[in-house]
């Protein structure tokens, strides 16, 4: 196991490069399946792009490269030297994908190419994310006003970049394509999130009990599952006692409620979803970068 362990670790930047890779494909492919065909600007530089496509018919992949040269030269520095390569190789594969792929749209329905081009865009920025990588654009204008300016956050900037592009798709194209944009913004916002945060399997059981010891060690015994322990205070009786985190499978859940309910009737629990365990029992720490 350790030898597979220390294998990994040693091809840690290859894997880093075939999600970007990866990334770059179905994020690319997401233009002439979905967006560029219904007239979808999703943000960013390459939103800009596919509103000079729809107004002068310039290559989306070129026009979002071009865009971008000038970004990376200037926001080099403040990148770092690995980083800054990966992102440099991200941008021009995925502009070059746009451009290359030439698959014949999906849909016609522009609520479902908004939909479903905004999943895949999203699954593709966030495995170029994974990857230690980003395809510059808004991202980089917004770290490079960032350390001009340290009281406006990248957020900030990234959200009002997004705003213009929507603006900028209302006035050229119409109102009605600025509102579908807005749309694939928000999902692949969110899709990119769950990429890089996971899809959430694993249950958080937070139990505050008298009883805590004991269910604790039922708990280690008979699931096998970690347990920690901290100190708590009722806030209403003032009583100290102990409260207990325990992480398990779904499918664990209710092994665990049975095993608080048998301890002590009268326990305090409440479970809620994590959106990613890594760890012993889990996937292991060692096998992120």
């Amino acid at each position: 196991m350790q030898r597979l362990m220390k294998k990994f670790k040693e091809n840690e930047p290859v894997i880093g490069y075939v999600y970007i890779v990866l990334g770059c494909m179905i994020g690319g492919a997401s233009y002439p399946l979905f967006l560029v065909p219904n007239e979808i600007a999703p943000g960013g530089l390459t939103g800009v792009a596919t509103v000079l496509n729809y107004l002068f018919g310039a290559p989306v992949g070129v026009t979002s490269l071009l865009l971008n040269v000038p970004l990376f030269l200037m926001g080099y520095k403040l990148m770092g030297g690995s980083f800054a390569f990966r992102s440099l190789i991200a941008t021009v594969l995925f502009s070059l994908f746009i451009d290359l792929f030439k698959f014949p749209p999906l849909t016609d329905d522009v609520l479902l190419a908004s939909v479903y081009g905004a999943i895949m865009l999203g699954v593709g920025l966030g495995l170029i994310l994974r990857g230690g990588a980003t395809t510059g654009g808004s991202d980089m204008i917004a770290k490079l006003i960032h350390h001009r300016l340290p009281f406006i956050t990248v957020g900030m900037v990234i959200m009002l970049v997004d705003c213009l592009v929507i603006l900028l798709a209302a006035f050229t194209m119409s109102t009605r394509a600025a509102l579908y944009s807005l749309i694939c913004i928000f999902v692949s916002a969110r899709v990119i999130d769950l990429v890089l945060a996971g899809l959430g399997s694993a249950k958080m059981c937070f139990v505050v009990s008298g009883e805590s010891e004991r269910i604790s060690s039922r708990i280690m015994k008979e699931m096998d599952r970690g347990v920690t322990l901290l100190p708590a205070i009722g806030g209403y009786t003032g009583k100290e006692t102990r409260a207990l985190i325990s992480v398990v499978d779904q499918k664990e859940v209710m092994k665990v409620k049975r095993i608080v309910r048998e301890a002590d009737g009268r326990a305090f629990m409440f479970i809620t979803d994590t959106h990613e365990t890594l760890g012993e029992g889990f996937r292991s720490l060692d096998k992120e970068e």
